[in-house]
């Protein structure tokens, strides 16, 4: 038996949202605990699992102010490290007409990408059942080092890796070194969740099991997952394809966090099924599931803290529900 469900490694920062107006007209940001990797782990440890990550923060308010948030959630933070001299990095995030969101980070240098080898905590990936990363703590070369020897723990360990490019294209010195890195983490990974935007820029296709496959000749993926935003999520699983509608909310705010959500659905989901032998059925009560979830959230600002319950969830999933 493994303590942990799911250990993530990556970045943990503030996403200060746009929340009105001030009295003068200046917009008013709220600082809201962030990073994919810590969303992830929140839905799961809403949702009743074991999670723990592995990073690093500043020092400072802010970063103190992270750890009390993941630990109130309920993810294991014995992994988290703190730096003496480096800021926590910060996000500021401007929600555009249609819920998207645009990201300004300032990050350069930042507390996350400071996370050496050294500094990885090899006994909670060996006690970890699925270890879940992305690309943000690959854009430099010591955080990068760090999470390809925590890669390779997790892989020599028999563990299931989980990974979700979550691309922020400003953060990479060019698009060749996004796009190799992107490669290296598709190489070791069981689980693949990747948007669609993503897909298209990495294969070239704009179909999108077209890109599938080309992701398919090259790697060997059991599970991928495509989500397309308004247009629902696909699973492609040992050579089928599901397809499943978004459930559309009337109040979204943002989208900050759905992604997320929806991958730590799909990992609840692989946890108490198995990855071997999804059927059809199984695959779209998965994606069902998850996109009730993602979409929730999107009515939401921020993420981390205010992920859905479980009974919210399934009242959703209702028949007649659906928008």
């Amino acid at each position: 038996m493994k303590k942990y469900d799911v250990t993530a490694l990556g970045e943990l920062l503030i996403d200060f949202t746009e929340n009105g107006q001030s009295q003068q007209g200046n917009p008013v940001f709220e600082a809201n605990p962030g990073g994919a990797p810590c969303n992830v782990l929140a839905m799961l440890a809403k949702l009743g699992h074991k999670t723990a990550f592995i990073g690093k923060v500043g020092n400072d308010f802010f970063g103190k102010q992270l750890k009390e948030a993941i630990t109130e959630v309920g993810i294991d933070a014995e992994g988290l490290c703190t730096d003496n001299k480096i800021r926590t990095t910060l996000a500021m995030v401007h929600t555009l007409s249609d819920g998207d969101r645009d990201f300004s980070f300032y990050r350069d240098p930042g507390a996350d990408m400071m996370l050496t080898q050294d500094e990885i905590r090899e006994d909670i990936i060996l006690d970890s059942k699925i270890f879940h990363f992305g690309t943000l703590s690959m854009t430099h070369e010591g955080v990068r080092n760090a999470t390809k020897k925590a890669l390779q723990i997790a892989k020599d360990a028999g563990a299931i890796i989980s990974f979700d490019p979550n691309l922020r294209f400003p953060l990479w010195d060019t698009s060749e070194d996004a796009r190799a890195q992107t490669l290296y983490g598709l190489d070791y990974c069981d689980i693949l969740k990747i948007s669609d935007n993503e897909l298209s820029w990495l294969t070239g296709e704009e179909d999108y099991t077209a890109g599938v496959h080309w992701i398919n000749e090259k790697f060997d993926i059991p599970l991928i997952l495509v989500s397309m935003g308004k247009n629902g999520s696909r699973a492609y699983y040992h050579g089928k394809m599901t397809e499943v509608e978004a459930f559309i909310q009337p109040d979204t705010v943002e989208t900050t966090g759905a992604g997320d959500t929806f991958c730590a659905c799909v990992l609840h989901y692989v946890l108490e099924h198995g990855l071997n032998k999804l059927s059809e059925d199984e695959l779209h009560e998965m994606l069902v599931f998850a996109n009730a979830a993602a979409s929730i959230i999107t009515t939401r600002k921020g993420a981390l803290r205010v992920m859905p319950e479980i009974e919210e969830i399934q009242e959703l999933m209702k028949p007649g529900q659906k928008s």
